[in-house]
């Protein structure tokens, strides 16, 4: 084999194969010799052009190519009128040259324009691209910004590249960037969603680079609204769909700013324009891109754009919808017809919507549900543990939210703590070590309402939320484990007259002792001295009563209020064990209120069996016409089908008359079962607390 050395060298020497020689007269070279030995014959064995190196190869050919170019100049008769034009071909050489050259390591336009509205708009101390900050390195405020392009590696990997050179320098540029593609894992993803939607005070990712790989599935609108499509697709739906990251419910900015790149000398970005103009014209005008839009520019647009083609395209895509031909008006009717069935499905979902705000109120209702109350009993049930209240502290944007106290004590003697506690930190990485998470992630701050926007910075505690359970149930457990009342609360109360509350605890249980229903009421009086009476003490009507229990409510949240003087303590708690005597008979007549609860308890068990009955007959009336359609064409399908989805269709069937079976077993048994979990077996009213008001004019 001719050549040595490296093969691939030998390789790249061989560009012609040796001539065979013919018969007769050889034409004359006019080459020189070395020349004409590169570029007609491969090297020999013993040719040293095979040890070269790519530099070596490369320069020899350049200055080869420009003496083969002079010896073929030289010899080519020219007069005036080649002359000119072979000079005025060499200037223009000479200017393409010279601005390659200048552009040869600057930004492409539509790059340029990307920098300079980062350094505009994130980061307004970044120097030009290619210089470095001559001080202190540049500060980012707050803003974030999402970045799509077409999923082509290499505009994927400039536009990174790029970008990293265009912020070096700058405060931690090396987390400023994050990029999701077709190859990114499912758990990176969301641990890149969690960051973007992250307070940008709090984590310093600033430019998200996205294929539509990212474009459904994702919500980026937290702290972003600002998109630009690098590379603009055909296809309106996507352009829809790469908006909808940010432009979407839940998102806090007045105004959402996508934008596009247009080159006005590039025939195509023409076209492009006429395209986001129309979808933006469709959507205005019908309120959705219907399927049939959406299908009709991409057929249009399959082959791509072709430059003779261009203006003809632009204007049938800028006619579109206009019922200019019979087949536009044929798919314009088609695309109503799909957006009025479009508007009958959100009609449908307001009346969801509706309906879940209804069933909301009403379980509010039902469960009592408040915030503050549910605030207050959890910082009382961290004070039980000896841990302190719920610390509250602003936000930047003047919301409220609470932290947990220390709980190191706490935690030392009972290590199950530290797992509850986990469930207030940010979600472990699949790669985190536990110790290593627990001391980065920091137990965040927690809401009791809805914050209005999609944030990972603070827990909103809810009935739920294991922590609020484990507290909630350490608060029930201390509240009720006595036998005997064993606690008194002594208050002030902006009123002439001394009163006392007894809490009784009305509970509703099922079968197995389920508890159905609880809940705390309360038993009003007048208090007079135990030795100035002459009856017992009596129950205040209605009025009294709810006067008395907004004087409790207000003295209790007003703290560090001037103290009860002893001696008063001293009779009130002398006289305890004789108020709750004359008051515990009293709660009997809650036994009336009892008889209302277990009503709505039967009720509510009546129609939670009429429910469960009616979704087991749909579902098994939507298993009898699919288990009817196949067997009907049962005959068909085994002609139509392979022996594996024959199988598969034989299984199915199986499947679903077994599945009628048991949908006849369900009628007869469980709306009874639920029925039946819901009749009160017991019911029990006991006091669980004595709470005096005492005078402050006294």
């Amino acid at each position: 084999m001719p050549g040595s050395g490296n093969g691939t060298r030998g390789s790249r020497l061989r560009l012609r194969p040796e001539p065979t020689p013919q018969p007769g007269p050889q034409p004359t070279s006019r080459l020189s010799p070395g020349i004409e030995d590169l570029f007609t014959r491969a090297p020999g064995a013993d040719d040293e052009r095979g040890d070269w190196s790519d530099e070596e190869l490369e320069a020899a050919e350049a200055t080869e190519i420009e003496a083969i170019t002079t010896a073929a100049e030289g010899e080519a008769p020219r007069d005036a009128t080649a002359h000119a034009l072979w000079s005025l071909e060499q200037a223009l050489l000479d200017e393409m040259t010279r601005i390659a050259e200048a552009g040869r390591y600057g930004l492409e336009a539509k790059a340029a324009s990307l920098v300079d509205w980062i350094r505009a708009n994130l980061c307004p101390d970044l120097p030009p691209f290619g210089q470095l900050s001559p001080g202190t390195a540049p500060k980012w405020n707050q803003r974030r910004v999402l970045v799509f392009t077409e999923n082509r590696e290499g505009t994927k990997r400039y536009l990174k590249q790029m970008l990293e050179q265009a912020i070096e320098g700058a405060d931690r540029a090396d987390h400023r960037i994050e990029v999701i593609d077709g190859l990114t894992s499912s758990q990176h993803r969301k641990e890149i969603q969690r960051r973007f939607n992250t307070d940008p005070s709090k984590d310093p990712l600033r430019i998200l680079l996205a294929t539509d790989a990212a474009r459904e599935g994702l919500n980026f609108q937290a702290h972003c609204a600002d998109l630009f499509h690098f590379d603009l697709p055909w296809n309106p739906g996507r352009i829809e769909q790469r908006n909808g990251r940010i432009d979407r419910k839940l998102q806090p900015e007045p105004v959402v700013r996508c934008h596009y790149f247009v080159l006005p000398q590039r025939i195509e970005d023409r076209v492009l324009q006429v395209l986001v103009r129309k979808t933006e014209t469709i959507k205005k005008e019908l309120g959705s891109l219907a399927r049939v839009i959406d299908d009709d520019i991409e057929l249009r647009m399959k082959h791509g754009i072709r430059h003779r083609e261009a203006d003809a395209l632009a204007t049938a895509i800028e006619a579109m919808g206009t019922g200019g031909t019979e087949a536009d008006r044929e798919a314009l009717r088609i695309a109503e017809e799909e957006l009025e069935a479009a508007r009958e499905r959100q009609d449908d979902l307001m009346r969801q919507i509706e309906r879940c705000r209804t069933l909301l109120e009403a379980s509010r209702e039902w469960t009592g549900f408040e915030a503050e109350p549910f605030r207050e009993a959890l910082s009382c049930s961290l004070e039980l543990l000896g841990a302190g209240r719920l610390i509250e502290t602003t936000e930047a944007d003047g919301r409220s939210v609470w932290s947990f106290p220390s709980l190191e004590r706490k935690t030392e003697a009972d290590r199950s703590w530290i797992s509850t506690l986990d469930t207030l930190r940010v979600p472990r990485k699949q790669t985190q070590k536990i110790t290593d998470w627990r001391r980065e992630a920091p137990i965040r701050p927690v809401i009791f309402e809805d914050a209005g926007i999609l944030t990972e910075d603070t827990v909103h505690l809810h009935l739920e939320q294991r922590v609020a359970q484990r507290l909630l149930g350490r608060f029930r457990s201390q509240g009720f484990i006595y036998h005997d009342l064993s606690r008194a609360c002594l208050a002030q109360a902006a009123d002439s007259v001394p009163r006392v509350i007894l809490l009784g605890r009305l509970s509703l249980y099922g079968q197995g002792a389920e508890r159905l229903h609880e809940e705390l009421v309360p038993l009003t009086a007048r208090w007079s001295e135990p030795s100035q009476r002459k009856a017992p003490l009596s129950a205040y009507g209605r009025d009294a009563e709810a006067k008395t229990l907004e004087l409790l409510e207000r003295a209790l949240r007003i703290r560090g209020g001037r103290a009860i003087s002893p001696p008063v303590q001293k009779k009130l708690l002398g006289a305890a064990r004789r108020d709750i005597e004359e008051l515990l008979p009293l709660l009997e007549p809650w036994h009336a209120e009892l008889e209302q609860v277990r009503s709505r308890s039967c009720k509510r068990g009546t129609q939670e069996a009429r429910k469960l009955r009616e979704t087991l007959e749909r579902q098994r009336e939507r298993v009898r016409v699919q288990l009817a359609r196949h067997e009907s064409a049962g005959a068909q399908l085994s002609i139509d089908f392979t022996e594996d989805e024959r199988r598969q269709l034989e299984s199915d069937v199986r499947s679903w008359r077994h599945r009628l079976d048991q949908f006849e077993r369900d009628l007869q048994t469980e709306p009874d079962r639920v029925r039946s979990f819901y009749e009160v077996r017991a019911t029990r009213v006991e006091p669980v607390g004595l709470a005096y008001l005492w005078p402050e004019t006294n």
